[in-house]
């Protein structure tokens, strides 16, 4: 039975998609539900799997190629059995009718494991179904013909020759990260983006961690990390600071009376912002609970178009990479965004005598468009605030 492997519908939001990883081989038997191919969105990576036990008879649309929404994409047979040889007409659907196997009978991943160790396909033997071209086969291929080609004395050793060993590797830019690029660009390049700094003396925070992090981790399942502190302190200044949670359409501005908070993450494939929503009603321990699960959501490419939808602030906390200082870049149409950065012992003027504080800067890039020094200002002092009187999140101070 033939089926059709179609592209996911694709949400509102994303026009079209780009076929990023097959990972299965023409005439390759596999399992329902084993993952058949990526397909890479602007915002995040959807699996097709297969329906039935079978296998793919026919590759529609090659690795980064774009594609619609219900766009076919391969054909697939069901209900072979593994090790079973293709009939007639599904080898003859499968390869071309001629003994040589041509680039067309080629699927992307051998395609491109031959370009890139410049062979000619013609001299590759095939091992597949009806002498299909299979990786195995092209890897074999390289290994013998760099042993047959090694000398078989050793050569002396060039005096010196430093320019043999370099090289360079062209990769083409995942879709992802082209949208990066090209939001980040829009946001330089589309707003009146300022920094202004501030430090903050995260010792208070530190010691209520070091009292209560095993009462907090046996009653609520979880650490108590600096995010959740971090993360409540910007929800709390965005209430006295409309300004900061508003956004730009067009020649309106928009104030948003609700609280979600995107979050900086860092994956393979790319810094990528979900969204916490309704940071307002959320208690710390959800606080964490939320930011773990989207931590390893985005670690597994796991994150949906609904996690990465909305947000009206961002906070990126740089420090976990030992960044010093920074002036982030606006998150779009966002207003405003709060880089963190290192915790770093330093001596502080503490009533006239010296001390060593564990201090971090604070870094909040805005709009000036819509956000005014005073507002801007005014907005990082009421964190500053809150982080070295974690109190004043509690009695709403």
């Amino acid at each position: 039975m033939s089926i059709e492997i179609k592209v996911p519908v694709l949400p509102e939001s994303v026009a079209d998609a780009t076929i990023a990883t097959w990972h299965v081989q023409v005439g390759e038997q596999v399992s329902r539900d084993q993952n058949l191919v990526d397909i890479e969105t602007d915002k995040v990576v959807l699996e097709v799997v297969a329906p039935e036990d079978g296998h793919i008879a026919q590759f529609l649309a090659e690795e980064g190629d774009t594609v619609l929404g219900e766009a076919i994409i391969a054909k697939f047979v069901a209900g072979a059995v593994a090790g079973q040889e293709l009939t007639k007409a599904e080898a003859e659907a499968v390869i071309p009718a001629t003994e040589e196997a041509t680039s067309d009978a080629l699927s992307p991943s051998v395609r491109r494991l031959i370009a890139e160790h410049n062979i000619d396909a013609s001299a590759v033997k095939g091992s597949g179904v009806g002498g299909r071209i299979t990786k195995e086969d092209v890897e074999a291929f390289v290994k013998s013909a760099n042993a047959t080609s090694a000398p078989t004395t050793a050569a002396p050793a060039p005096v010196a020759t430093p320019l043999a060993e370099r090289s360079e590797k062209r990769v083409p830019m995942t879709r992802l990260r082209k949208t990066i690029a090209n939001r980040l660009l829009e946001a330089k390049n589309s707003t009146a983006m300022l920094t202004t700094f501030n430090e903050v003396n995260m010792k208070p925070i530190m010691d209520i961690r070091k009292q209560y992090q095993d009462i907090f981790e046996k009653r609520h399942g979880i650490r108590l990390g600096f995010m959740s502190f971090y993360v409540k302190a910007v929800t709390e200044a965005l209430k006295r600071f409309p300004e900061v949670n508003a956004s730009i359409d067009g020649d309106d501005i928009v104030y948003h009376n609700y609280f979600d908070i995107s979050i900086a993450v860092s994956t393979p494939r790319g810094l990528v912002t979900p969204v916490l929503r309704d940071t307002d009603k959320m208690s710390l321990a959800d606080i964490e609970r939320n930011v773990r699960e989207l931590a390893i959501k985005g670690r597994d490419g796991k994150l949906t178009v609904d996690d990465m939808t909305g947000g009206n602030f961002t906070v990126t906390n740089g420090g976990v990479f030992g960044s010093l200082m920074s002036t982030p870049i606006l998150n779009l149409p966002q207003s405003a965004i709060l880089g963190m950065h290192a915790i770093k012992d330093r001596p502080m003027a503490v009533n006239g005598q010296v001390e060593i504080l564990p201090m971090m800067y604070l870094a909040l890039s805005y709009d000036h468009r819509i956000v005014d020094g005073r507002e801007s200002v005014g907005y990082l002092v009421a964190i500053k605030d809150f982080l070295e009187d974690p109190t004043r999140l509690l009695l709403d101070l």
